[in-house]
């Protein structure tokens, strides 16, 4: 008995552990039903599964952006992969409230019907930029792989504003030249929302508060356009995928000026609306637009530990 109260004694006065980095608040009563019910449903998808077994399963790996930076294509040369079953849509989740109000298995039911040795990928560009984001999916999974594909902060501007040019002329509503949205008194108008997406600094270290450098992996946009193979072998790497995608996969189109993807001898290109010529551009704008990102370039490829071929 004496060494039974002893143990107790000893057990109550151990240290607490200090966790190595900052705590991240457990799911609450409410989440925590949120992933009872993802089983029951998880179960349910089971029961109408399709015959070769496929069922739906919450994504083990999520394109997190960023917007213009090639996550439509990343998604599509990944698709190539057998082992990968890819939601069709931006199912924005974690970054609209409408949808993250119905939880977990509202998510799951967006999920493409896969094999349990598929992985399955969502992608939804806006979530690398969107501040609740990164806790909300390590509430969700803390041990998921993220892929963010960047591009040169400059350009990423110039396309985030030529597909908001073009879905205002396709609905034939008037929009102002790129000029009058990036200059405000004679500077950089810090207000145009298309500049705070490229800077890529400031989103990553809210990323980093959640999951370690590891845990992500940075796809080089500007590469996977001019090379897409390699890039996407390292993509294979990081998800410990079998490297099934050869450079017989893709084929450059002259007529569309980038490369088109081959899958079981069918030829396919990513939709018209890609790789839209940018508008012309003063150069001294584009100075002043490369001049802005260079201090913010610099701080991000200290914090990944990796240069890219930016202006």
């Amino acid at each position: 008995m004496t060494l039974l109260l002893l143990g107790v004694v000893l057990l109550v006065a151990q240290p607490q552990l200090v966790p190595s980095h900052p705590a991240v608040p457990g799911p609450d009563s409410r989440q925590q039903e949120l992933l009872r019910k993802v089983g029951t449903l998880q179960e349910d998808t089971r029961e109408g599964a399709a015959a070769n077994g496929s069922t739906k399963q919450l994504p083990q790996t999520i394109i997190i952006g960023v917007r213009k930076g090639g996550t439509r294509a990343l998604l599509e040369m990944l698709s190539l992969h057998p082992d990968v079953a890819a939601a069709e849509n931006e199912v924005h989740f974690f970054d609209w409230e409408e949808h993250y109000s119905q939880g977990l298995g509202w998510y799951l039911t967006q999920m493409p019907f896969s094999s349990p040795n598929q992985l399955t990928v969502e992608k939804t560009p806006a979530y690398f930029t969107s501040p609740k984001v990164p806790e909300r999916i390590h509430s969700m999974n803390p041990a998921i792989r993220l892929l963010l594909i960047l591009r040169d902060p400059s350009e990423r501007v110039l396309s985030d504003y030529t597909q908001v040019l073009y879905n205002h002329l396709q609905k034939h509503k008037p929009y102002p030249p790129i000029e009058d949205l990036l200059v405000r008194d004679g500077r950089l108008n810090m207000d145009y929302k298309a500049l705070n997406r490229s800077l890529y600094h400031a989103h990553m270290l809210n990323w980093l508060r959640f999951f370690p450098l590891g845990h992500i992996h940075i796809v080089d946009g500007d590469r996977l356009i001019r090379d897409p193979f390699p890039e996407i072998q390292k993509v294979e790497r990081f998800l410990k995928l079998s490297p099934q995608i050869n450079a017989s996969n893709f084929y450059f189109n002259k007529t569309k000026g980038f490369y088109c993807l081959r899958d079981s001898g069918k030829d396919r290109c990513l939709h018209e609306s890609k790789g839209r010529a940018h508008p012309q551009v003063d150069p001294k704008l584009l100075d002043k637009l490369h001049e802005y990102f260079h201090e913010p370039n610099k701080k991000f490829f200290e914090l990944v530990g990796r240069t890219f071929d930016w202006h």
